[in-house]
């Protein structure tokens, strides 16, 4: 009786490790950064990003405004990289969890931004940072404030 549980166990597990695979593939929100070949920080928001459950590819483009217009973020509220996450545009170094709680709170916006490159963002990590906000971004352009840091 052993030897005929043995493989039918092991077909058991087999199906529960592939399906769990699955479902974990499928629970990882992706992330699509355009970002100029020659940026390091935008590598290390990637990293943060990835370190964060999330599912990153990333487009070396030599025109970064061209990509932030077209997906429709406003040049003003500008950093190094803009990226698309589901229907939602992200601007600069926003933290990770502030994109987590987008996805989950689901408003009708445009995204977020970081505007610029704060020292402290995920990616610009120093001994010396500065408060920054994350802010929601609408599709007309108007910004209120998601969170502070």
């Amino acid at each position: 009786m052993k030897s005929v549980l043995k493989p039918h166990l092991r077909s058991l597990l087999l199906v529960f490790l592939v399906s769990t695979g699955t479902v974990w593939a499928q629970a990882a929100t992706q992330v699509e950064v355009f970002k100029s070949p020659s940026c390091g920080c935008c590598g290390k928001w990637i990293e943060h990003l990835q370190q964060n459950s999330f599912l990153v590819s990333t487009h070396e483009v030599n025109d970064v405004p061209a990509a932030r217009k077209k997906l429709g973020m406003a040049d003003r509220l500008g950093s190094c990289h803009t990226a698309r996450v589901g229907d939602y545009v992200i601007e600069g170094h926003v933290p990770a969890a502030d994109i987590q709680r987008l996805l989950k709170e689901k408003p009708k916006t445009l995204g977020l931004a970081v505007p610029s490159m704060p020292p402290g963002s995920p990616g610009m990590e120093t001994a010396n940072p500065v408060p920054y906000e994350t802010l929601l971004v609408q599709g007309d352009g108007s910004t209120r404030i998601f969170d502070k840091h």
